[in-house]
């Protein structure tokens, strides 16, 4: 059973949930009331971002949609300037840890466990002598992706939680966690802060997740033509120096230009969606939507995704939903309100798309592997092994971790992220990320 720390914090949580959620709903803040957005809750404890490497991943944030406040926050693993045989993270992490006995103490089952395999390594050396990338405040700059042999990482796309309507990617615990992941998976994290509802409801927070995939389409085309001006071409490149070439190089309404860490850095082709509770509603949905529309993303890639105790639910209630329906932190009576707040009244359903992902229309056999996170005392956990269990029906890789004890945002709630459970968790994730990220063959730009 969870301590009695938990237990007495997890009362007094649902208690400041309750209350915000009855007075939203009494004010019955209308759709249109902020069209703009908002992503972060005055009373959320937020992080600055920091573009130094002062404990091993440097950050900075980034506002990528003019008429929204859609924003991202990059986590970018100092892994990256390394020469490749120097590159991996500093942590303990084995092939096999997820069959150690310290790996299956933190949970209680493991359904179809992945085939690890041995990620190849690249015996190619670089050198990064004399490489002018640092302020004098030693802020990571990047730089110019035609100038240098750069190492690629892979790049994953991260959702937070917050039951639609609170949450930030640049809260203290989100950032936290993403520096863990980042460290660990050896990848650019891009924590998404999506808009809230109830000023947007249903599809804002859906829709920022696939502007956030073409962004990072176009972000990889832009960096691909800066490259090429850059390197001799003529022209526009003979009437500028290069970096004057980089510096003007945009998109056609001039909003977007080359973000310099993802164009040294950055591999779109293989990237992951980690979605957290209800951001694993929305890494599932870009999944979905990513298939559909491969060559509109090109040159980006969905490999796999990782949803963390997803926020599904269902008209027919789980064995879970009627035995937990009382559990900690986010119990089913809270749930129910945030999804009333984030759906429209005239479309409010227990079967909407956004939240049962196992609707009768909708095909699964495309959709990439899938790790899914689940905690013990979690009402939501039925249906998503039951999600799980129809994606493998279809051929595709999709296990699900269960860990013992745990509750739900058991990883990544402010209170639980030094815990044992949490910090085995990040390090399973790793573990199955890291078979689909492994090399490949391109982790050098020239």
């Amino acid at each position: 059973m969870p301590s009695v720390t938990v237990k007495l914090y997890s009362v007094f949580f649902k208690f400041l949930l309750k209350q915000r959620l009855q007075s939203w709903i009494q004010a019955a803040v209308d759709e249109s009331s902020n069209p703009y957005g908002v992503t972060t809750r005055p009373e959320e404890s937020v992080s600055s971002p920091n573009p130094s490497f002062t404990d091993g991943v440097a950050t900075k944030d980034i506002h990528i949609d003019p008429f929204t406040a859609l924003s991202i926050r990059i986590f970018l693993p100092e892994t990256s300037l390394s020469p490749p045989e120097q590159s991996q993270p500093k942590s303990k992490l084995r092939l096999s840890q997820l069959d150690s006995p310290n790996s299956i103490a933190r949970r209680r089952n493991s359904y179809a466990p992945p085939d690890m395999g041995t990620p190849r390594s690249n015996s190619r050396r670089i050198s990064f002598d004399g490489l002018n990338s640092r302020s004098d405040n030693n802020a990571y700059r990047g730089y110019s992706p035609s100038s240098r042999k750069c190492r690629k990482l892979p790049i994953m796309l991260q959702f937070h939680g917050g039951g639609w309507v609170s949450g930030s990617n640049e809260s203290v615990a989100n950032d936290i966690f993403c520096r863990r992941i980042a460290k660990l998976c050896d990848v650019i994290v891009l924590a998404v802060g999506y808009r809230l509802a109830p000023e947007n409801k249903y599809p804002a927070a859906f829709d920022d997740g696939i502007k956030v995939l073409h962004w990072l389409g176009k972000q990889a085309n832009l960096a691909e033509c800066c490259k090429s001006m850059g390197s001799g071409a003529r022209g526009v490149g003979a009437e500028f120096t290069k970096a004057e070439v980089q510096r003007h190089i945009v998109d056609a309404f001039g909003a977007t230009m080359v973000e310099p860490w993802l164009a040294a850095h950055g591999d779109p082709s293989r990237c992951v969606l980690l979605g957290v509770s209800c951001g694993a509603n929305i890494a599932d949905y870009v999944a979905c939507k990513a298939i559909g529309s491969a060559k509109l993303i090109d040159p980006v890639k969905v490999v796999a995704q990782v949803l963390m105790y997803p926020f599904f639910i269902g008209s027919i209630p789980t064995k879970s939903e009627t035995r937990l329906s009382n559990s900690y932190f986010y119990d089913m009576a809270l749930c129910l309100l945030a999804w009333k707040l984030f759906l429209l009244e005239k479309d409010f359903s227990l079967d909407h798309p956004a939240g049962n992902p196992l609707i009768p229309d909708r095909s699964l056999k495309r959709m990439p592997p899938t790790l899914t996170i689940v905690a013990e005392h979690d009402w939501m956990r039925d249906r998503a092994i039951a999600y799980s269990e129809a994606l493998r029906s279809v051929n595709v890789d999709a296990p699900i971790l269960e860990y013992k004890d745990a509750v739900h945002e058991f990883a990544t709630l402010d209170m639980l992220l030094k815990t044992p459970e949490a910090e085995a968790c990040a390090e399973d994730i790793a573990i199955w990320v890291k078979k689909y990220i492994s090399f490949r063959g391109n982790e050098l730009s020239y």
